[in-house]
Order: C-alpha cells, then structure tokens, then sequence
C-alpha cells in the first residue's frame, strides 16, 4: 500500500515539477514563426499574442528565450537578413560588375517578393509600417540605408575601375535602385505578378550610364 508520502510524489509532487519545468521548443523554429508574422502584418500590428500563438510557446517562454517583442524583433531582423533578404548582397558580391550584381539583385526581388510560400514583399520594407516604436523606426531604416551604401560603394568601384563612366552620379544611381527595390516590395504585396516585377527591372536597368 504507498503511503501517504509515496503518493504525494506520485501526484501532488510530480505534477508540481513537470509544470515547473521550462516548455521546450525550437528555437529556429519559432524565430521562423515569428519572422513571418511581422512579415505579414508588420511590426506594430504584431501583439505579443500573436507571437505566443504563432510560435506555439507561452508568454514566459518567449520571455526567457527571447527578451520582450523589440528583442525578439532586433533577432528576427537578423535571421530575415541572412536568408530570406540575402539575395542582395550575395548577388553584389558576387557578380563581376555593379550593373551585373544590380540587375541580378532585381530579377531575384522579383521572385523573392512574389514567391506565395511566405509573405509578399521584403519585411524590412513592410515591418515599418505604421511603426510607432521609434528604435524599431531606426532599425528599419539603418537597414535599409545600409543597403543603399553598400549598392553606392559598389558603383563607385566600378566607377574607379573604369567600368562605368567617371560622371556619373553612384549616390543618385544607388538611391535609384532603392526606390525601385521598395516600390517592387509593395507592388508585390499588392499582388503584381513576377514576371511584371521582372519588367520592371529591366526598365529599371535600361537608365543605367554606358562607357
């Protein structure tokens, strides 16, 4: 017969330590949840509940994993760069020439953006949406500013190289690729298609200088 000590630690007690024992997940994948719910409805619009539901944790959990939203979003900014938004650097870095690396950047944009097996368009662009959060504002727009320098500092290589004509202006050059990355990132959300996405590009490209 269990005494009424055995039986504590068969209930009471051993309930006790397993709801007092963290829940256990995985984390790249609940950043990966978590990714694409600000991705979808932006930073501002995504609640802490939303995240809990998404990630499939509880509050504490996300706490303890991840620090408070702002947190969770500074880390989820870092994992969208190194995947989902890391087409554009890889193709600068990668193809001989700025305008080579630039059209590559703008054809993949435009099948990332339209690519249906995760949100539209680029989540740096749409995560700032109606952003309130003045960090999350700068974070934002560092990353986006950060792009167009590193688009700039490539056209300017070439510039020196001799690959691109001494006028021509990388600053104005680079600002114009942004605007077209961030207007194709919203045409995106608002359902164009790739291959309009790709037309577009190629008009885009068609203003480039030429020696």
């Amino acid at each position: 017969m269990a005494t009424g000590q055995d039986t504590q630690a068969k209930s009471g007690g051993g309930a006790g330590r397993t709801r007092g024992r963290p829940r256990s997940f995985d984390r790249a994948t609940a950043l990966e949840k978590a990714l694409l719910a600000f991705w979808q409805h932006g930073y501002e619009a995504t609640s802490v509940s939303d995240l809990t539901r998404v990630m499939g944790i509880g509050a504490p959990s996300l706490y303890a994993a991840f620090g408070d939203k702002q947190s969770l979003f500074d880390e989820v900014v870092r994992v969208y760069t190194g995947t989902h938004g890391a087409f554009g650097a890889r193709a600068l870095e990668e193809e001989p020439t700025a305008r080579e690396g630039i059209a590559r950047m703008l054809r993949e944009a435009a099948a990332e953006y339209t690519d249906r097996s995760h949100p539209q368009g680029c989540m740096i662009i749409h995560a700032a949406t109606n952003c309130t959060n003045p960090e999350v504002e700068a974070l934002l727009r560092d990353r986006r500013n950060a792009n167009i320098a590193a688009i700039e500092s490539r056209i300017r290589a070439d510039i020196a190289a001799g690959l691109l004509p001494a006028g021509t202006d990388a600053a104005a050059l680079a600002r114009h690729t942004g605007a077209v990355i961030q207007g194709m990132s919203q045409q995106a959300r608002d359902g164009a298609r790739r291959e309009e996405l790709e037309a577009l590009a190629e008009i885009a490209m068609a203003i480039w200088p030429h020696d």
